[in-house]
């Protein structure tokens, strides 16, 4: 059976903490689809950090997925309306895996009867977050590619 895995994020930015999970999941699949959140948590658009993962990765498949829910959450209800969310933004792909280095991945993959797969959960093969490189580029640039850092500062000086 073909193994089709699919994970979600915001990547902003996107940084070697994402990549380690997208290279995991490109290393067991054999087909890999990932969704790129909107979100105004970056002055860079969606369409840029997607630019992003096809530049790194050319056999992903990027999915854009703009005007998400609103709701976030770990409860039932939540986790309905972005799993309901994913379901019309995957439209005919038929996954068998999510991965995710988050919590909820558990809800999302019961809620779209996927096997689970989790990566790197506590951040011990990379500490990082999209947090902290938003709170300081220069400081964590050791955690985003050059691509990343490059476009970051560009945009900033503009």
């Amino acid at each position: 059976m073909k193994k089709v895995g699919f994970t979600i994020g915001k990547f902003a930015p996107l940084h070697k903490g994402h990549q380690y999970l997208i290279e995991t999941a490109l290393k067991e699949m054999d087909e890999l689809y990932v969704i790129v959140y909107e979100t105004d948590l970056i002055d860079i658009s969606v369409e840029k950090r997607a630019e992003w993962i096809k530049e790194l990765y050319p056999t992903v498949n990027v999915i854009l997925a703009k005007n998400p829910p609103k709701k976030y959450g770990m409860d039932e209800d939540s986790a309905k309306i972005q799993t309901d969310y994913l379901k019309k933004v995957l439209g005919d792909v038929k996954g068998t895996h999510f991965f995710s280095s988050e919590k909820y991945g558990s809800l999302v993959a019961k809620n779209l009867n996927v096997e689970n797969r989790v990566v790197d959960y506590k951040r011990e093969y990379v500490p990082i977050s999209a947090t902290k490189v938003r709170s300081n580029i220069d400081e964590y640039s050791r955690f985003v590619n050059k691509i990343v850092y490059d476009d970051i500062k560009t945009i900033k000086k503009s």
